[in-house]
């Protein structure tokens, strides 16, 4: 559950072909959660292999704000 995430934490975040060459399920580690509302926050997640995005170039470090687009492992 997204709000049991802590930093340090194991995750896997889905990642869209929108912004994301490939469509799938990436692992990866909490860096960050800043608060977005009450119930909400931003999970900064490091992946674990680059992923390259649509713009080109390649990054290790996403933002999810979505809690249905991120698991704990």
């Amino acid at each position: 559950m997204p709000g049991q995430l802590q930093v340090g934490d194991r995750a896997r975040v889905f990642l869209e072909s929108t912004y994301w060459r490939s469509t799938g399920w990436f692992n990866g580690t909490v860096l960050r959660v800043d608060p977005y509302s009450s119930h909400r926050a931003f999970y900064w997640i490091e992946l674990d292999t680059e992923v390259e995005a649509t713009q080109g170039g390649s990054t290790r470090l996403v933002s999810v704000l979505n809690p249905k687009h991120i698991l704990k492992t």
